[in-house]
């Protein structure tokens, strides 16, 4: 914020001088005028009146010009001195970004968005006291629209790795995200992760998820064919259709569907992946800090009484043991 007002401050001064030297500049181009016009005799009268327009019209569009780079100027500097958090609470709206197809987070149910990620965004508008906008995007698209500016952060979740730490700034994890795999109920060829082997497996496309299962396919004996679903609502759909095998999505996902459609899918145990947790996301900059600053700490407020527990136990039918922060994801 200090460095907001510090910019204000030089802005205004600026402004201030340039609006002076305006002043200054009206008062000389009449006075120059006046004396010419007092100048000229009578005999010449009719040349002095082309001769005085003439400069008035080149003064006037002269003082046009100046007064419309101060005025840019000034919007300019007033633009800088804001930073993202100031402009959110000015437009009293914090415009977020996410996909609708990655239940139990974000989905639509009857035709409504629904979700972990709508009641905890509901929590965090009361805490900085805005609205919530959502902008809803193939998740391809969501963290290239954070980047474009599109929106002011993205809900998600998304995993916490390494690659996306040096791009991106995370909030403190919300929930576990390590990756395991859904097949159909009853089916007898795959009751442990490696059997997945040589099978067609679904998974998400531009995910964490795709590069976890692409990392453990190497290691099996025959690699696994893997099936990548610009949504994983898709791939649940061939899955129950016997089109793919399985499905590879973090264990919270897996087990919410298992959850609603209990005679047709089944998670298999233990997962696979490296442990793994899910954060909201920012954009790794001065300007966005101070927001990124206070959705951190309205989160961890919620976390410290219950309220981030309960939303987890709502959605998940259990709470999540998170840190506080991820510093050195396992991957």
């Amino acid at each position: 914020m200090l460095q907001a007002a510090d910019a204000a401050h030089r802005g205004q001064f600026v402004v201030d001088t340039l609006c002076k030297d305006l002043s200054i500049c009206i008062v000389k181009m009449q006075d120059a005028e006046a004396c010419r016009s007092n100048s000229e005799d009578g005999n010449a009268a009719s040349d002095t009146r082309h001769d005085t327009g003439e400069t008035t019209m080149k003064s006037h569009f002269l003082l046009k010009g100046l007064a419309a780079a101060a005025f840019l100027l000034g919007a300019t500097f007033s633009a800088q001195a804001e930073d993202a958090l100031a402009r959110v609470k000015a437009a009293g709206t914090m415009k977020v970004g996410t996909e609708t197809a990655f239940a139990p987070f974000d989905f639509i149910d009857a035709g409504e968005h629904a979700g972990l990620n709508v009641d905890v965004f509901a929590e965090l508008g009361k805490e900085l006291g805005v609205e919530i906008e959502w902008i809803a995007l193939p998740w391809e698209g969501v963290l290239p629209g954070l980047e474009a500016g599109k929106f002011d952060m993205v809900a998600g979740p998304a995993t916490i790795t390494k690659a996306r730490m040096e791009r991106y700034r995370f909030t403190p994890p919300v929930a576990e995200a390590t990756v395991a795999i859904l097949k159909k109920a009853g089916d007898t060829s795959i009751t442990k992760p490696e059997d997945i082997a040589g099978k067609k497996i679904g998974v998400g496309k531009a995910t964490a998820q795709l590069a976890q299962l692409q990392g453990y396919s190497e290691k099996l004996p025959e690699k696994v064919d893997i099936r990548e679903y610009p949504a994983f609502t898709e791939s649940y759909a061939d899955l129950a259709a016997g089109r793919i095998a399985g499905v590879a999505n973090s264990l919270p996902n897996i087990a919410f569907v298992a959850s609603q459609r209990k005679d047709t899918f089944e998670v298999v145990q233990p997962p696979f992946g490296q442990k793994a947790y899910f954060g909201f996301i920012g954009t790794k900059d001065a300007d966005h800090a101070p927001l990124m600053d206070a959705i951190d700490a309205a989160l961890l407020k919620m976390k410290g009484d219950g309220r981030l527990a309960k939303l987890q136990e709502k959605w998940f039918g259990a709470s999540f043991d998170t840190p506080d922060a991820v510093t050195d994801p396992s991957f």
